[in-house]
């Protein structure tokens, strides 16, 4: 009978030769990632329980559980880290709100009824979250990263703005007209 609470314990599935030449491989991994998920497996692969691998390693018995589960849901591919960056702001900006972004910018804030003429990136935030670009207010450095998709610089993005005023051009770069 199985006590409440207590785990089964749990293995990686029976390797293969081909699985266990490929993780004896990884031993000599130069990462320490690498290295510590290929001797977790082998030794589970040999019988050793969470626990047990855990001790010898000087990790926790739960990271065991885990990279045991990875490998069975990944492969090999578990030996590698994967990428911590969040999925949900790659898809923020999709090359269809990159182009209404340019849009944006290359009109004043006056337009969408701000004091000011000149775009912060704060301001690019706001205005793009209320005109439907974002579905929330995204920070200054997702609109950076989102102009160097463009292949734009923040500096050249901020000078973009035009004026109604025939003489602008010539009041910007400081000639009288």
């Amino acid at each position: 009978m199985v006590e409440l609470g207590m785990r089964q314990p749990i293995f990686v599935h029976p390797l293969s030769p081909a699985e266990r030449d490929a993780l004896v491989d990884a031993l000599r991994a130069k990462e320490a990632f690498s290295l510590l998920r290929a001797q977790v497996l082998l030794a589970s692969a040999n019988g050793l329980k969470a626990a047990q691998i855990a001790a010898t390693y000087g990790c926790s018995d739960q990271a065991v559980r885990n990279i045991i589960r990875a490998y069975e849901a990944r492969g090999q591919a578990a030996l590698t880290p994967q990428s911590k960056a969040r999925k949900d702001q790659q898809a923020i900006f999709d090359p269809p709100k990159l182009e209404a972004l340019r849009a944006l910018l290359h009109r004043s804030p006056r337009d969408f009824d701000k004091p000011t003429s000149l775009w912060s990136l704060t301001l690019v935030a706001t205005v793009a979250y209320e005109q439907g670009l974002t579905p929330y207010v995204v920070s200054s450095e997702t609109i950076r990263n989102a102009l160097k998709r463009l292949k734009v610089g923040w500096k050249r993005a901020k000078h973009w703005i035009t004026s109604p005023d025939p003489d602008y051009e010539a009041k910007k770069n400081g000639c009288s007209g």
